[in-house]
């Protein structure tokens, strides 16, 4: 990200990223620590602190120890690690629909719940979450993909009510287009598809991951401390026109 951009406002704030190895999850880890925010990282692969699988069984509870252990508290969670690809609903079989959830919505959920002891402790906790605008909308060969962005942000909205009373807040980043490498593949292979969204959005273009990460920082902020429960369209204004 551009220096000019930090702004050291996460000063003294710990926080885990996953998904951290590429896309959304890279640049969102980096704008954090570049806020002034110790960052965790994990993912599969990449350059990342802790490669791991998050469906793993005690893989969320592993890397809240890991995170406290060495920097001694933490305040920020952002689970990005999210998986995707296009495939009819007669192609959806049984282990890609779990494999989905697994990833998108089981593995937000247990990440969540092994933060909240020490979200409760930090009194300024923030949860940030990575939707989709699939869940306003419907799209052919995205009903798994969809279907598990929408449970995210139906969880998001009831840790909200639970978790306000603690001073934490929890918010739903909802994506429209973006240019990563786990969307390149369609792109690529469906130019079409890559035209409709640039069209679609007022401001004619794909998101970048950067863009993402700027409105995740925000969230994480003192600057959003009165901002909780919401899905946030990130979307270049596509959706006005759903």
């Amino acid at each position: 990200m551009s220096g000019d951009n930090a702004t050291g406002r996460l000063n003294g704030l710990v926080g885990i990223v996953t998904g951290a190895g590429s896309g959304i999850g890279a640049a969102t880890a980096a704008r954090l620590r570049a806020d002034g925010a110790q960052i965790l990282t994990a993912d599969l692969k990449g350059d990342v602190d802790v490669a791991i699988d998050v469906t793993a069984p005690g893989a969320n509870d592993d890397l809240v120890a890991a995170a406290v252990a060495r920097f001694g508290r933490l305040d920020l969670i952002v689970p990005c690690a999210g998986i995707s690809a296009f495939a009819p609903l007669e192609g959806h079989d049984d282990a890609y629909f779990d494999r989905v959830l697994a990833v998108n919505v089981g593995a937000v959920f247990r990440l969540v719940r092994a933060a909240v002891p020490h979200l409760k402790a930090s009194g300024r906790g923030r949860v940030v979450t990575i939707g989709s605008t699939t869940s306003s909308f419907g799209d052919e060969g995205l009903c798994a993909y969809a279907a598990s962005k929408h449970a995210v942000l139906g969880l998001t909205k009831s840790v909200a009510a639970e978790l306000g009373p603690f001073g934490i807040t929890v918010n739903c980043v909802q994506p429209g287009a973006i240019d990563t490498p786990m969307t390149a593949p369609a792109f690529t292979q469906m130019p079409h598809y890559k035209t409709f969204w640039e069209n679609k959005a007022p401001l004619r273009r794909l998101g970048q991951p950067q863009d993402i990460a700027d409105v995740v920082a925000f969230l994480c902020s003192d600057d959003a401390r009165f901002v909780s429960g919401h899905g946030l369209w990130v979307d270049g204004g596509a959706m006005v026109r759903h």
